[in-house]
């Protein structure tokens, strides 16, 4: 068990922020568990597309409770402080992951951190995870439930790799450019640097990759001149 002062490291000024600001408003039925569920979610409140794996099973639970109880953004920037603190608290994020700690004592533990400070679905997840010895799935099962919000909200996140900052005329020219591939839907753009393309870019959207960069320009005429290299055969 933790002291009182460790557990308090545990529950920096991010998630008591987003605790007290994102706990619903009104009283209402906590689902279930936030747990992988057997039969299928109410299609109303199903989630926009289909994730699998794991830490998705989680996600799809969370993303059903929580539209049931009208607290989709509310889940998601409770999720999104946790994943934060994990990031961030090395005492946090080593409890997550430490599998020598019974999951029951974690699931108490967590119960005691999180109840009544965040929303009973994301302290129901929480439980459940530490329940069934997935704390460590915690950052993956917190991605798929920001994918699956991002859906939600028609948003596809893209990714530009430059080998120096782009000026912002250039990355409005790529953000319009990007905007008219996928109709209505809202560009997420994040732009990356990496010196090892040489010049041009990289663009990640989306499951599609385009490779636009002087390096693999330059692996091309490579392979061209020299032929594949033995690994590759």
């Amino acid at each position: 068990m933790f002291s009182g002062s460790t557990r308090a490291r545990f529950a920096p000024a991010a998630v008591r922020h987003f605790a007290k600001k994102a706990a619903p408003k009104k009283a209402a039925a906590p689902p279930a568990a936030a747990a992988p569920a057997s039969s299928g979610p109410d299609p109303a409140h199903a989630p926009p597309i289909k994730l699998f794996g794991i830490h998705a099973r989680y996600a799809n639970a969370t993303y059903s409770a929580a539209s049931a109880n009208g607290s989709l953004d509310a889940v998601e920037a409770e999720l999104l402080a946790i994943q934060k603190t994990a990031s961030e608290n090395a005492a946090f994020s080593s409890f997550l992951s430490d599998p020598t700690i019974d999951p029951s004592s974690k699931e108490s533990q967590l119960s005691d951190l999180f109840g009544g400070k965040m929303s009973s679905i994301t302290t129901n997840l929480m439980s459940a995870l530490a329940g069934n010895a997935r704390l460590s799935e915690t950052g993956k099962v917190v991605s798929a439930y920001t994918e699956l919000m991002k859906a939600k909200r028609g948003e596809v996140a893209a990714v530009i790799t430059s080998a120096a900052p782009l000026s912002k005329a250039s990355a409005d020219a790529v953000t319009k450019a990007l905007a008219g591939k996928v109709g209505d839907k809202k560009v997420v753009l994040t732009m990356s640097v990496d010196p090892t393309i040489m010049g041009g870019l990289t663009v990640q959207i989306g499951d599609e990759f385009v490779d636009l960069s002087v390096a693999s320009r330059i692996d091309a005429v490579s392979r061209t001149i020299n032929g594949p290299q033995l690994s590759e055969l």
